[in-house]
């Protein structure tokens, strides 16, 4: 078997960074610190950040003292006083365009406009984005049938902002549907990383080598999980952590095996599915 990789996978620079800063952290000593949620999603990582001595939390206040760090998805900005209040000290691996969503918010908000964040209300990045507002100014959507339950035309202007690990191409028909009902205007805030790896993804489908398709990454990932759905609608995809969850028979008549992998998933995991490919075509 041959293994073909997308040409663009894996880490994009905000991850890449956050990863960077806490194992940097712990290098220099940082045993007292606690990550609010997976500082990337990824289980691989979040086990190699605890056995540098940083574990993961779910609540705030299970940070009884050190630092709290901040993952690259983002807090509601709350969370940084409540974190000073607390005595904590405070990393913030955020990733830079998801701040970027929060200034456009918070400008297009003082201007007079509603808000509209495409993206599941269940995603942490969006929960930093609205549990700090009053409901009344926004709306979280991710399909066409929820923005035809809501009366727009009570909203004078919308804003529409994007969760960074969604490519908005696909949610065309959603912003379509808002501009037939009132003004609308759209931020520019997508990860060009997102874009990046979900053309990628196509372009691995598309390719009439490709027998089948593995995509790397955590269970959490949303990013990853769409990866995944867009490859599984050309070519047998799996959606895999890592290489323990590789299946001989999905390659029983295999040539080429493509690989991709989502935006929080580290080199060395996509390297050993790699490998593990590489010692089943050995042993059939």
């Amino acid at each position: 078997m041959k293994v073909k990789r997308a040409e663009k996978y894996g880490f994009c620079a905000g991850v890449r960074v956050a990863d960077q800063k806490v194992k940097r952290f712990a290098q220099l000593g940082g045993s007292d610190g606690r990550i609010l949620g997976q500082v990337v999603h990824n289980e691989r990582v979040v086990e190699e950040m605890a056995e540098l001595g940083v574990a993961t939390i779910d609540q705030l206040d299970e940070a009884a003292r050190g630092t709290i760090i901040f993952s690259a998805h983002g807090v509601p900005p709350s969370f940084h006083e409540q974190a000073r209040q607390r005595g904590l000290k405070i990393l913030d691996t955020t990733c830079p365009f998801v701040y970027d969503v929060h200034e456009e918010a918070d400008r297009a908000a003082s201007e007079g406009a509603h808000l509209v964040f495409i993206g599941s209300p269940r995603h942490r990045e969006v929960i930093g984005y609205t549990r700090d507002r009053d409901p009344s100014t926004y709306h979280v959507l991710l399909t066409v049938e929820e923005a035809e339950a809501i009366d727009w035309t009570v909203y004078a202007r919308l804003k529409v902002l994007y969760q960074t690990t969604l490519n908005a191409e696909e949610y065309e028909e959603v912003v379509r549907y808002l501009e037939s009902q009132t003004e609308v205007s759209r931020a520019d805030t997508i990860c060009y990383a997102t874009k990046e790896n979900q053309d990628a993804a196509r372009m691995l489908g598309d390719d009439p080598e490709v027998d089948l398709i593995l995509v790397v990454g955590g269970a959490q990932s949303a990013n990853t999980r769409h990866l995944w759905e867009i490859c599984k609608q050309d070519k047998p995809s799996y959606l895999i952590q890592g290489p323990d969850d590789l299946h001989r028979e999905w390659f029983a008549d295999a040539r080429v095996v493509g690989i991709t992998a989502g935006a929080s998933t580290p080199d060395y995991v996509i390297d050993e599915v790699e490998q593990a490919v590489g010692a089943l075509e050995e042993n059939r």
